[in-house]
């Protein structure tokens, strides 16, 4: 019996897996990096240990550190959550050895696995299909794909599309494999354009029986990476529903397979072709707890504990989506800082690794949470999750919210014409582009109603004024009591400037009525619709973020008297996020052509080239190989080709 379970993991998932604990009586133990001192996973847990340091291969991937944590703190099993050491079968191996519970298959089922060059030859004596692998050095055909062996999460993968960046792109795939898994073994099979990306969940105990839990879609994806899952999928057939699952249930057999995993396929019309199978606990695995009625991780323990499963697995019902929350802007760029709000509203579950307060740094993942949400049918629950988002108030760091809600609401995805060319450039959905200026207003509520006066982005604008006024006149030494902005002899309207909007307040533009303003919430009337704004701003921060129903906005004051600012030269590459350089690959006085890799940064686990934006001369390099970078830190400058 497991009597205090250690989680060798971080965020979301180490939370995920208390809170069953907690549910089941068990004791619960949190590792935690130096980074990762103040997340709220090493605070729920009973007892916390720390792992000195904050790179992942000398925390969460040291396999003598984690087994050491278990001795002091007494803990009798480990989960591994996913990610990190959950598919590392010598980390299994330590863990029985150590004479604890293991909560994962066997060491032999991983390591069959944990090769997806030996996994494809296994899954082909199963009777499972599978695309070929081509031959790395010349592989005879084009697009491929370029995947790590080990792992997974789209870290190591490469799209190549001619032999020219062949080369290049395996190296790059490379590095990124050994740096996220410690292992740089890489292949490559045909690239199979424009399919649904589906898996089954699989869950199998030690006295013969094997579970398939029904498939999820989860095409839709950014840099290889899934941001929306479901169960069930939209768009296959019942007969190839059974196809898949039959398939799933023999190859967790043919390993010997105990505990939870998903097999992953690609479908394309009636072809149905082997991805992989990860051997652990999926981020995606709340559709399927909703859809079935079952605790995944609870299923996980008793299995560990040598329980037998009912012969057969419920049945579903209803239909689940779930979000991947990033801190990431439009292109898709990693961003850190102090998350100054996190509120998720509305009926969904919401697994975070976050709070208000949190502090998203640039050594780990940047997913914030997973929104999730149940329907009876698929269209309520994108209904539900899209109004959920729409509602968030998420201040502080740049979020994947808008793209998010643009997804769900979309004709394509609710159609369910998605697959692993929705994000793609000219797809269904390609990446949305920036606001316009002057139209601060996000995305994810809406514009007013056609014809109005009152632009978009300007009510969010005018509460943010008002606002800011009141907060002038409850904070004033002298005179609270009189208006903002009082003259005994008015000569100009009063106006606030921000930078992505300018904004008479006083008087307040045709047909708009200041029911209420305070600092904190401000209620317009627009031709007599009400709205409620809330509005916030935080010490440290100079933006006001504006929240309602409508949507979201974030607005930065242009002060009256501006202090000087250090301007750069032009032609100057800058740092878009904090990070390591990786490499350098340009010396001072190179010619660079456009689009040339000129570096490349590290941060959150991926790689990310800086590119020359025009053709010309390196005239200074500043950084070198190894080198810690903050975010707009310039990296290189470019001197142009006269035209």
């Amino acid at each position: 019996m497991i009597t205090r379970l250690l989680v060798a993991n971080r965020g979301e998932i180490a939370r995920r897996v208390f809170r069953t604990c907690r549910s089941l009586g068990i004791s619960t133990v949190a590792v935690f990096s130096d980074a990762d001192a103040r997340a709220p996973h090493a605070r729920e847990a009973d007892l916390a240990v720390r792992l000195p340091g904050v790179r992942p291969a000398e925390t969460y991937l040291d396999v003598e550190r984690i087994i050491e944590a278990c001795r002091a703190s007494g803990a009798d099993a480990v989960h591994p959550g996913y990610g990190f050491l959950s598919e590392s079968a010598v980390f299994a191996r330590a863990v029985l050895d150590a004479g604890l519970t293991w909560v994962g298959p066997p060491p032999e089922a991983i390591a069959a696995m944990g090769s997806k060059i030996t996994a494809k030859r296994l899954m082909a004596e199963a009777g499972v299909p599978v695309l070929p692998s081509l031959d790395l050095a010349a592989p005879g055909e084009f697009p491929l794909l370029v995947k790590a062996s080990a792992g997974g999460g789209g870290r190591g993968m490469r799209v190549v599309r001619d032999a020219d960046a062949l080369a290049a792109e395996v190296e790059s795939a490379r590095r990124e494999a050994e740096a996220a898994f410690g292992d740089g073994a890489v292949f490559a099979e045909p690239l199979l354009e424009a399919a649904r990306h589906v898996e089954v969940q699989v869950l199998a105990d030690g006295h013969g029986t094997v579970w398939a839990l029904g498939e999820r879609e989860c095409s839709i994806q950014r840099r290889h990476q899934k941001v929306v899952e479901e169960c069930p999928s939209p768009g296959i057939s019942e007969a190839t529903r059974e196809l898949l699952c039959a398939a799933a249930v023999r190859a967790a057999r043919r390993i010997g397979y105990v505990g939870a995993g998903t097999v992953e396929f690609l479908v394309k019309g009636d072809r149905v072709a082997f991805l992989e199978m990860n051997t652990r606990l999926q981020v995606e695995h709340p559709v399927t707890e909703l859809v079935f009625g079952v605790d995944l991780v609870r299923l996980q323990l008793e299995v560990a504990e040598g329980a037998a499963l009912p012969p057969g697995p419920p049945e579903p019902r209803g239909h689940a989506i779930e979000v991947r929350l990033y801190a990431e802007d439009a292109a898709y760029l990693p961003q850190t800082g102090v998350l100054r709000r996190f509120e998720v509203p509305g009926d969904v579950r919401v697994d975070s690794g976050v709070e208000s307060g949190s502090e998203v740094s640039p050594h780990y993942d940047a997913m914030l949470a997973k929104v999730v949400a149940f329907g009876a049918t698929r269209t309520e629950a994108a209904r539900k999750l899209a109004a959920s988002l729409r509602r968030a108030r998420l201040h502080g760091v740049t979020t994947n919210r808008d793209l998010l809600v643009d997804i769900l609401t979309s004709r394509a995805f609710l159609a369910g014409d998605t697959d692993t060319a929705f994000l793609s450039p000219g797809g269904p959905l390609s990446a949305p582009s920036p606001l316009a200026a002057g139209s601060p207003v996000s995305r994810a509520g809406g514009d007013l109603p056609t014809g109005s006066p009152v632009a978009g982005g300007e009510l969010p604008a005018l509460a943010a004024a008002l606002a800011m006024a009141a907060g002038r006149r409850r904070d004033a030494a002298v005179l609270a009591g009189l208006p903002a902005g009082w003259r005994n002899v008015r000569s100009q309207p009063v106006r606030a400037r921000f930078e992505e909007a300018e904004v008479v307040y006083d008087p307040l533009p045709p047909g708009v009525m200041a029911v209420s303003a305070r600092p904190e919430e401000v209620v317009l009337e627009h031709d007599g619709v009400r709205q409620t704004f809330q509005v916030a701003r935080y010490d440290g921060d100079e933006r006001v973020y504006v929240d309602s129903p409508a949507g979201s906005a974030v607005l930065t004051p242009v002060p009256r008297l501006p202090e000087p600012v250090e301007h750069v030269a032009p032609g100057s590459l800058l740092a878009p996020m904090p990070g390591s350089v990786l490499r350098v690959e340009v010396a001072e006085g190179d010619t660079v052509a456009e689009g040339q890799a000129v570096l490349v940064l590290e941060a959150m686990k991926m790689e990310h080239r800086i590119a020359a934006p025009a053709a010309g001369v390196v005239s200074d390099v500043y950084v070198e190989k190894g080198q810690q970078v903050e975010a707009g830190a310039v990296l290189a400058i470019i001197q142009e080709e006269s035209s």
